[in-house]
């Protein structure tokens, strides 16, 4: 894993084949991680996530909170909070793929290097996932490894300790103790400290780049949320790679369009630009293509998609107008542009002539590219990255899903369902709502409401990350079994012991976060447990010290992988886009892992103390 070779779901369940093969751990224990409720959790989760990206809530949020700063660090500030407060909530990696193409036309807007922002993106989204329990599956894992401990060790636990079994608002808010403070002092550090540790890099696509631009025509829909606004508020005025050339308003043609010009209900928009920034066009609320035939497309929304085409020589369409054509009638698709030879062909898409080499952008079905790829009637056919329509009028629907979510994972429903089977004579389950089944509610939700389809619910589950917390368990188990566990944690105090609880706390912190440099914060998460409750077990000259500021202190540094790209997803992500170096994330990752350490070593014992609650 460290040299990258391998992925690490195959050195996972490579390790784990190996501790079964050679006994250390029984089968049927090694493979109960996949079955373990934070796995199914988390698969849960992504289908929740991928309701909220699909009907475009996250991106309109993202858009609204951007705003326009002064300068980088003000920038730096607008994108981290929402960034950090969304990715609470959310997994954070479809969080940064939202965000990504967002922040690189937004840079260009600022003239800020997109380098400057990128790194601090992907820091914020791992600053947010400490704050909650389902910000990252991270969290998820260790306080199912904490509750499983507990109640095997319960009697000692609340004998020795005065500990209790957290209640389920407590365990999806208790990671906020240390979560919120760090995420707080992190964001001031990297919004500010990026100036000096960050270096200003061209992403190897800053450069101008010859691309196909078409001229395409939107209408402004009756009832939309930008009538009424001027060009600059309806967020068309600086779109990267795409321009507004003039309106067609009531037979009069307004041109030289400016930033305050009014937008009514039924203008014509014409703009000029290259396919990505089309695509994104298409995504604004209230804005549709001018021609009806996009309409009468014989296809659900949900697999409606752009495509190219490039028209052959002996295509049928060669030296006929579109209309004359029947190109709707005959391959189910709508013309919404056309690009010929470095020009651009504006006038009505059907009175255009079509001729062979022509590149046709298309709103059509899923099935066009693999029904056409072969057809003599097109040179090539492809299909637009990104373009998939979005579902605008389900986006305060999957809002609301997940606020239920959030309702249902911090209500106290364990009393709720208590009171009322009392009161009522019902037979609610008196545990109240567990947060798995909270998650498999909410996201079989998502697609029952058709925020997102059952394809797309499938798609969005990122089984890598199934593979490596399932497999890390079963490992876990077996270094506790093996005395392995016990081993490290031996080794640690006689490194550390003398610094006191404090200094092990610490220390303990930052081996945590080396270790997620080498796995991956998940896997290293689960590895450090049996660890965390070793170095408890055997803290306070062999006594014993409280297990929960150790766990506190194992999701928070688990969570905390800044020092090197390969460290978390999210980092790997950035990694190409912001042109960086492997020890640019060094420079801005190390000070603030030692921040994060130091408030751990401090703030856990606080809300936690050593010697527990008696």
């Amino acid at each position: 894993m460290v040299s990258n070779r391998v992925g690490t779901d195959t050195a996972m369940l490579g390790a784990l084949t190996l501790l079964m093969v050679a006994g250390i751990v029984e089968p049927a224990k090694a493979v109960a991680g996949f079955a373990d409720p934070s796995v199914l959790m988390i698969a849960a989760l992504f289908v929740v996530a991928c309701g909220l990206s699909e009907t475009g809530a996250t991106a309109a949020l993202a858009h609204k909170l951007l705003g326009r700063p002064n300068n980088g660090i003000s920038a730096r500030f607008r994108l981290m909070i929402p960034v950090a407060a969304m990715s609470a909530f959310m997994n954070n990696t479809p969080i940064v793929a939202m965000y990504l193409p967002i922040v690189h036309d937004w840079a260009r807007k600022l003239r800020l290097s997109p380098s400057r922002l990128y790194m601090p993106l992907s820091f914020a989204a791992i600053m947010g996932g400490a704050c909650t329990l389902i910000g990252t599956s991270t969290n998820i894992a260790v306080n199912q490894l904490y509750l499983n401990a507990f109640d095997a060790d319960g009697d000692r636990l609340i004998e020795t300790f005065g500990l209790a079994r957290p209640s389920a608002a407590m365990q999806f808010w208790w990671i906020a103790i240390i979560g919120l403070p760090t995420t707080i002092v992190g964001i001031v550090f990297v919004s500010i400290g990026a100036k000096w540790f960050l270096p200003e890099r061209v992403p190897p696509d800053s450069g101008e780049v010859e691309r196909r631009r078409y001229t395409l025509e939107m209408m402004v829909e009756a009832g939309s949320p930008i009538v009424g606004k001027s060009v600059e508020q309806a967020g068309l005025r600086h779109l990267p790679g795409l321009f507004l050339t003039e309106i067609a308003r009531d037979g009069n043609l307004i041109q030289a369009v400016g930033p305050e010009e009014i937008l009514e209900a039924g203008d014509v928009l014409l703009f000029v630009g290259v396919v990505d920034s089309v695509a994104d066009l298409l995504k604004i609320r209230g804005l549709v293509p001018a021609t009806d035939q996009v309409k009468k497309v014989e296809t659900d929304r949900h697999t409606r998609t752009l495509v190219e085409a490039v028209v052959s020589h002996s295509s049928p369409l060669v030296r006929r107008t579109v209309r004359q054509s029947q190109f709707r009638t005959r391959y189910n698709a709508a013309i919404i542009a056309v690009h010929r030879g470095g020009e651009r062909v504006g006038g009505k898409v059907g009175d255009i002539v079509l001729q062979p080499g022509d590149t046709l952008l298309l709103s059509t079905h899923a099935g066009f590219v693999p029904a056409h790829r072969n057809s003599d009637h097109f040179y090539l056919c492809s299909s637009v990255e990104g373009a998939r329509e979005v579902f605008h009028e389900r986006a305060r629907l999957s809002l609301g899903i997940m606020a239920l979510l959030v309702v249902l994972m911090t209500a106290p429903t364990a009393k709720i369902f208590t009171g009322l089977n009392a009161r009522y004579g019902l037979d609610l389950p008196p545990n109240g709502i567990p947060p798995l089944v909270a998650a498999f509610v909410c996201a079989t939700l998502m697609v029952w409401t058709r925020c997102c389809t059952g394809t797309t619910a499938r798609r969005s589950i990122n089984w890598q990350v199934l593979i490596v917390i399932g497999a890390a368990i079963g490992v876990g188990k077996a270094m506790d079994a093996s005395g392995a566990a016990r081993a490290i944690a031996d080794a640690l105090f006689a490194a550390a012991g003398g610094l006191g609880p404090r200094g092990l706390l610490f220390s303990f912190s930052l081996l945590t976060a080396v270790l997620c440099q080498m796995v991956t914060n998940k896997g290293a998460a689960v590895l450090m447990f049996p660890i965390a409750m070793a170095l408890a077990a055997e803290g306070n000259g062999g006594a014993g010290l409280n297990p929960e500021p150790f766990i506190l202190t194992l999701m928070a540094s688990a969570a905390s992988s800044y020092m090197t790209p390969v460290g978390f997803v999210t980092n790997l992500m950035v990694y190409g886009p912001g042109g960086y170096r492997f020890t640019d994330y060094f420079r801005l990752g190390i000070p603030l892992t030692l921040l994060v350490a130091t408030l751990c070593a401090i703030i856990a014992p606080m809300a936690f103390p050593f010697q527990g609650h008696l």
